[in-house]
């Protein structure tokens, strides 16, 4: 038995200033209780996860009034968190070890006064005395510093090895926008073209501005009861079928599959396993975008298509509306909001809930979900449905 998602708690998302990391968590997991229907007293467990600015920890359950907890954690798996922490959730609740356990995100790297890009900047990404030691020096020497241009050389791994090229990438992209122009909450909702994206200036060749995701500010949060329970609350329950992750370290020496194979590879298998499904039964896919070329390297992962050939899969539209794969439908991190795992995981649950208005995609029996966490060496994935498992769709 695997739990059931109850409860989604969304603050405002994106240029959100003068709140702290803290109070937007307390709002988000506020607002997930209750749209379970339930009271703060109800939860046993809460999970943390902090973004870039690491300032939300274990004392949010005081600040909160949790008073004692059976289940208690900060967790970090980067962008791989929130389905981590989903998982963890639903194996405590299996295991009798919790009852109604609450997963939260918050950050808040924007500032009214930085670019978005000086968010992401800090000692040991631009090159500490720590960072020139030993072989992590490679990185200050190469002038491999940001995730942007170690993301670049993953994709341009991909381009010369399968002949992947930028304006399939800027399919992603172009694909994304036009869900996320019926997602009100979505950062950014006018339409884009290929030629737009192809025009937008370089961040790390071969990425465009347009292959990389927002910064965001805000928080979200899920509540994750037992399957049993669940169906007596607020909304109908979103069941978890299935749970995988899978670890790497990041292998860049001539030989390894860096950037060509990545995590995704075990951690997809695994979820659908569990899940009894396979490639072929999942309506609408969530899947992690720091960058265009992620999406794509992780369908390739999954078995959507043969490695190699995302670039033809991703073309003409195929996962925009009306296309051959819902993907990304409120616009992923590239056009909506950038909450790490959240990002993908909340449009899930509107999805399965059957909640996305003009944005609905037109099965959801299925809901397949990624975490992407480092550079390409943390993966976690979700398996959701409006089912029970193991009943017919």
């Amino acid at each position: 038995m695997t739990g059931a998602l109850v409860g989604l708690g969304m603050t405002d998302l994106g240029k959100v200033y003068g709140r702290s990391s803290t109070a937007l968590a307390v709002e988000a997991v506020q607002r997930a209780v209750a749209d379970a229907g339930l009271e703060l007293r109800d939860l046993d467990g809460l999970l943390v996860s902090a973004g870039v600015k690491q300032d939300v920890g274990v004392g949010l359950a005081a600040v909160l009034s949790l008073g004692e907890l059976n289940l208690l954690a900060q967790i970090n798996a980067f962008g791989a968190t929130a389905a981590v922490m989903v998982a963890q959730a639903a194996q405590a609740i299996a295991a009798g070890a919790a009852t109604t356990v609450a997963c939260v995100f918050a950050d808040t790297p924007l500032t009214a006064d930085r670019s978005a890009g000086a968010s992401w900047r800090s000692p040991s990404r631009s090159g500490s005395a720590n960072a020139a030691r030993g072989l992590a020096g490679w990185s200050l020497a190469s002038g491999a510093v940001n995730p942007n241009i170690l993301y670049a050389l993953c994709a341009r791994r991909h381009m010369q090895a399968y002949g992947t090229t930028s304006r399939q990438l800027g399919e992603i992209a172009v694909a994304q926008r036009a869900w996320a122009a019926s997602n009100p909450v979505a950062q950014m909702r006018q339409p884009l073209t290929i030629d737009e994206h192809q025009e937008s200036r370089w961040i790390a060749e071969p990425l465009h501005l347009l292959d990389c995701c927002l910064v965001s500010n805000g928080a979200i949060a899920v509540v994750v009861t037992a399957p049993d329970r669940a169906a007596n609350l607020a909304h109908p329950p979103v069941y978890v079928w299935g749970y995988g992750q899978a670890h790497a370290p990041r292998r860049m020496h001539t030989g390894s599959q860096w950037g060509l194979v990545t995590p995704a590879a075990r951690s997809g298998p695994q979820a659908m396993r569990m899940a009894g499904i396979g490639v072929d039964d999942v309506d609408v896919v969530q899947l992690y975008d720091c960058y265009t070329y992620t999406v794509l390297v992780t369908l390739e992962d999954y078995g959507f298509c043969a490695k190699g050939e995302g670039g033809e899969f991703v073309s003409g539209g195929a996962l925009g509306p009306g296309g051959k794969l819902a993907c990304n439908t409120g616009g992923g991190q590239l056009s909506a909001y950038y909450m790490w795992g959240m990002t993908p995981l909340s449009e899930a649950i509107i999805q399965v809930r059957g909640h996305g208005g003009a944005r609905q995609a037109p099965r959801n029996d299925v809901v397949l979900v990624s975490g992407n966490g480092g550079i390409l060496e943390h993966h976690a994935t979700l398996v959701l449905s409006p089912h029970r498992r193991g009943t017919a769709a």
